[in-house]
């Protein structure tokens, strides 16, 4: 008997009690629309975290296996009740089209660097870019796929920018742990390119300019 058949053996054999959790997870998470952490679905139920994670697990399989239009999506140690993906060109037949968010090559550079170097300031995006990066961090922030997650203890108090729930709804990441892992050899090449482009510029500047600059920066 394959895992499958054996879950849907176990469905099955669940007490009405488990149902009944089900069902209010359920109404909770088409109610909240947005993401619903797992303790308070917990709390929804009175149970603890282990029985309302087997009840939204259970939930979410019966979605899937049912080839529902509804979804339930996994976002850390979060829930969330979405529309399936494949089913959005119908949906716009009924409902206007939503404004589409075109993220450009810089942008989509500069949402690489958050997500990977989270929490970093914009200094730190900029040493990395090698350019100013205030209009792709501000067009992040516009698109809710970063945030400011807090200050950085240093003059000037730089604010930190982080990845939000959106930013792993929208790449299909059920957390920040799942990031694909960079080739070591392609990002040896990467750094080479951008010493070598660096070596070759003649705007070079002395390491106390650069600490200057920097000190300078961080205090606007």
């Amino acid at each position: 008997m394959d895992k499958e058949t054996l879950f849907e053996e176990g469905l099955k054999k669940i007490t009405k009690e488990e149902k009944a959790w089900e069902a209010v997870i359920e109404a909770v998470l088409f109610t909240m629309g947005n993401s619903v952490e797992l303790s308070r679905l917990a709390a929804a139920i009175g149970q603890d975290e282990n029985a309302a994670r087997e009840a939204v697990l259970r939930l979410k399989k019966r979605y899937d296996t049912g080839k529902r239009g509804m979804q339930i999506i996994e976002l850390e140690n979060s829930y969330q009740m979405c529309t399936r993906s494949e089913y959005y060109e119908h949906l716009i037949r009924v409902a206007a089209t939503p404004k589409k968010q075109v993220l450009s090559d810089v942008v989509l550079e500069t949402l690489s660097i958050i997500a990977y170097k989270q929490p970093v300031t914009k200094l730190e995006i900029e040493k990395i870019r090698g350019v100013k990066s205030d209009h792709a961090v501000n067009k992040l922030v516009e698109y809710n796929l970063v945030y400011e997650v807090g200050r950085l203890d240093a003059p000037g108090r730089p604010a930190l920018f982080a990845t939000t729930e959106e930013f792993l709804r929208r790449f299909g990441i059920g957390s920040t742990q799942n990031l694909p892992v960079a080739d070591p050899v392609v990002a040896a090449e990467i750094r080479m390119e951008v010493e070598e482009e660096l070596s070759g510029s003649g705007d070079l500047m002395t390491d106390d300019d650069k600490k200057k600059e920097d000190l300078q920066e961080e205090i606007r």
